[in-house]
């Protein structure tokens, strides 16, 4: 196996971290358009790191107006191996106040005005997402939120939503009726392109406020949840140096769960019948079993 490259995808306090050599940002070109920002190449304990603002640095993109997929091949293009996602979400169950983090392990996906995968007419593709986040970068992520002083949750369903407006009550019960632990508006469809690309993905839910559904806690704004956001930075930047020092201390080697080559039995149309302009955008994200 190669070496451990992360991607990491969050906003850009995150990317403060001390110890950075040879930082430089470079914009990556993608056939799906822009990324949301460059990319700050860097590296620590001699660690591979690819840091990417989700919102970009002037967080000047909504939830529904990142492009995904950009995203996604501008770190499989940038060499990453495995894919970090730290966000800020909204807590559907009273044991979850602000401040808690949530190794999430499921998602419900309620997101619409997304494209949502990669592959498409010309070229057909069903990939499992069964299990939506790598099981060991989770528990690394989940060890180095704990060790760095936050209390975790390991495990939980995240409902993605379309916003950008906050939850309805109505909304907020119904997520919760369902059983879902969080609520936030940016990993969806990035898990699932995510293992299209055959990247490892996980994502630790930094918990910002109650929604709006409990009886105790005023409705969401923006600046609780701003300001909730800067008191986990700290320990949000510890999450990740974290996970670096436990990269740095072992080989890589593949996922148990088979991530890097989900691919093999998942593209359906007959390469006859391929479109050769989507071949070609397909060359980072499934380069590997097209050629």
């Amino acid at each position: 196996m190669s070496e451990w490259i992360l991607g990491v995808l969050g906003g850009s306090g995150l990317y403060g971290l001390d110890g950075l050599k040879n930082e430089q940002w470079i914009k990556i070109d993608t056939p799906w358009g822009d990324a949301s920002d460059e990319i700050l190449f860097a590296e620590m304990n001699g660690v591979k790191l690819r840091f990417l603002p989700r919102h970009g640095r002037a967080h000047a993109l909504s939830p529904s107006d990142v492009n995904y997929r950009a995203n996604i091949d501008a770190l499989k293009r940038s060499g990453c191996t495995d894919v970090l996602s730290l966000s800020a979400v909204g807590s559907l169950k009273e044991a979850y106040p602000p401040g808690h983090f949530v190794a999430v392990d499921q998602f419900i996906d309620r997101t619409f005005a997304r494209k949502k995968s990669f592959f498409g007419e010309g070229c057909v593709a069903h990939v499992s997402v069964a299990d939506p986040v790598c099981a060991r970068l989770s528990g690394w992520a989940a060890d180095s939120a704990q060790a760095a002083g936050a209390p975790v949750t390991r495990g939980g369903t995240y409902l993605a939503m379309e916003g950008p407006q906050f939850s309805t009550k109505a909304e907020s019960a119904l997520y919760r009726q369902w059983g879902c632990d969080v609520i936030g508006m940016t990993n969806m469809p990035e898990a699932k392109l995510a293992r299209e690309a055959e990247l490892c993905y996980a994502t630790i839910g930094m918990v910002t406020d109650y929604d709006c559904w409990h009886p105790d806690h005023g409705n969401v704004d923006v600046a609780s949840v701003i300001a909730t956001l800067m008191g986990n930075a700290d320990t949000a930047r510890a999450t990740v140096r974290g996970v670096i020092e436990r990269l740095a201390a072992i080989p890589r080697t593949p996922s148990e769960q088979g991530i890097e080559t989900n691919l093999d039995f998942s593209i359906i149309t007959q390469p006859a019948h391929r479109d050769p302009a989507l071949m070609g955008k397909l060359d980072a994200v499934a380069g590997r079993v097209l050629k």
